[in-house]
């Protein structure tokens, strides 16, 4: 983390160079010289959105921002979608690098290498935010003689990056608990960060949204893939609805009455197709709140939607019915992911997307891509059955919330005292499953909402897209209660410790930090 403090001593060689974590910066250009012109806050805002997607200066490979991992390995989303996905029951992957098992068995240690990635990758991105933040301030913007229009331009970009802050300092609270805190008003480069519990960095996030909310543009008034109110009310009811797993305190009535504000707003609804949300204009979906953008030809990674997209396809699959030019036969389908749905072929319920020709449904070699249902829920094809700009990196984008996600939270929030109307909950649901099922055959009662349908109709719905972990902790069945194939490095399955419950700080960040104590069983 000092090491990330000193390069940000020179904001330019964040948005216009090598950002080597190894190198002591040499450039002698101010920020006052780079941001004299409004054009660096636009390419210093597109870096810190693309800090999802993108792996360095490059692209796809050969400058990435993190060191110690190659730079495919090392995307944002990607070491997201792992923590989130291989240790729960939706997912598990064949390849044997490095320590990279040991996240489907629940075995990690603190210094697996994909987990010190995604903290790092987590902090860099917060460390980014702030020196934009500090260059954005108000003294700063009047002093350098921007007219009004731009000043209020920029202090637009200065909201995003608090958003953008606000949303990884949330992946920080939710993954590793206690966690270094630092925003723009730490001297660079003073003291290497000190550590807030879960309750400062719960009530920062909740306290910085609520000024955020005041002052970005409305739902759906911000052009695609940049925060609006909307995408602040989507990362409020994630905070709120997982409060009592935070601080021991629930929060389901301010869960609720996020989601209301998204659904009341009027302008997402749910795509005719669920498929649509998935593939390479899903753009246009008209469901997607906010999302970390692809494009074939502009955002070349190994990371993100290009590994959903090959890393799901292998066996007998053919590349090209999804819109690539090849498999890497990496993930499968949990068996217990399988069992959730009433049948393979998604005639029933068209949201199993599961792959069946020379794959076997349970998995007694992980490593065995055959053994395991494919699930090519991400495909580089368009909704009208075209392919994608380029066959390596897809153009699909990646939804982290989406309407109907909001929906299940509003429902479970109903069910947890929450307030709102049971009745709405299960027209909500309904609504989800008459567009699985293409009719109101699968329709629910109020009587069939449960708590146990609500987590099953989650991952029915929402498999594949990063809300397992954190669901099946918030259930209690994540560690010490849920059981199932492979976890506890056991091929019938075995619970684990609840200090499991969160990952482990990076043993070298230890080191680095006498400031910072590791998590408890670690």
């Amino acid at each position: 983390m000092k090491i990330i403090y000193r390069l940000l001593i020179l904001p330019v060689l964040l948005v216009m160079s090598c950002t080597d974590l190894d190198v002591e910066p040499k450039s002698i250009t101010t920020g006052d010289v780079i941001f004299n012109d409004i054009s660096a806050y636009e390419s210093f805002l597109a870096k810190l959105y693309a800090g999802y997607s993108v792996t360095g200066q490059q692209g796809p490979a050969g400058n990435g921002d993190i060191k110690g991992l190659d730079e495919g390995f090392s995307n944002y989303l990607r070491l997201y979608w792992k923590a989130q996905e291989l240790p729960t029951d939706e997912a598990i992957i064949g390849w044997n690098d490095g320590n990279l098992p040991s996240l489907n068995t629940q075995t990690w240690t603190d210094d697996n290498e994909f987990l010190s990635a995604l903290y790092y990758r987590i902090f860099y991105q917060v460390s980014l935010a702030n020196e934009f933040i500090r260059e954005a301030s108000e003294d700063k913007i009047v002093e350098r003689g921007f007219s009004e229009a731009e000043i209020n331009t920029i202090r637009n970009y200065r909201n995003e990056a608090r958003f953008i802050r606000a949303f990884s300092y949330w992946h920080a609270l939710d993954l590793f608990g206690n966690v270094p805190f630092f925003t723009e008003d730490n001297a660079i480069g003073a003291t290497a960060p000190d550590q807030a519990d879960k309750a400062t960095i719960y009530n920062y996030i909740d306290a910085e949204l609520k000024v955020i909310e005041q002052e970005l543009p409305g739902a759906g008034m911000a052009p695609y893939g940049r925060a609006d109110k909307a995408a602040v009310w989507a990362l409020q009811s994630k905070l709120y609805i997982n409060a009592a797993v935070y601080v021991g305190t629930a929060a389901y009535d301010q869960a609720l009455a996020a989601c209301e504000k998204i659904i009341n707003s009027g302008v997402y609804s749910l795509s005719e197709d669920y498929r649509d949300n998935f593939g390479a204009d899903n753009d246009r979906s008209s469901e997607i709140i906010f999302a970390a953008n692809f494009d074939g030809i502009r955002t070349k990674t190994f990371g993100g939607t290009t590994f959903l997209v090959h890393a799901a396809i292998g066996g007998t699959m053919s590349p090209e019915a999804y819109g690539v030019n090849n498999g890497w036969g990496g993930i499968r389908a949990m068996p217990s992911l399988v069992d959730l749905f009433p049948d393979v072929s998604g005639a029933i319920d068209n949201r199993a997307i599961f792959y069946t020709d020379g794959q076997t449904k349970e998995i007694s070699d992980m490593f065995t891509f055959t053994e395991g249902y494919a699930a090519p829920k991400f495909t580089n094809i368009s909704s009208s059955g075209n392919e994608g700009s380029d066959p390596t990196h897809p153009d699909t984008d990646f939804a982290f919330f989406r309407l109907a996600d909001v929906y299940l939270m509003y429902a479970e929030a109903v069910l947890r005292n929450g307030g709102g109307s049971t009745a709405q909950a299960v027209d909500y649901i309904n609504l989800l499953r008459e567009r699985a099922y293409g009719d109101d055959s699968g329709n629910i009662s109020s009587a069939d909402l449960t708590l146990d349908f609500m987590l099953d109709e989650r991952a029915r719905e929402l498999y594949w897209e990063a809300h397992r972990r954190t669901d099946l902790i918030r259930f209690g069945k994540f560690s010490d209660k849920g059981v199932w194939a492979w976890k506890g490095n056991v091929p019938e399955g075995a619970t684990t410790a609840s200090f499991r419950d969160l990952y482990p700080l990076p043993a070298a960040e230890l080191v680095a930090n006498p400031k910072l104590d590791q998590n408890t069983g670690y």
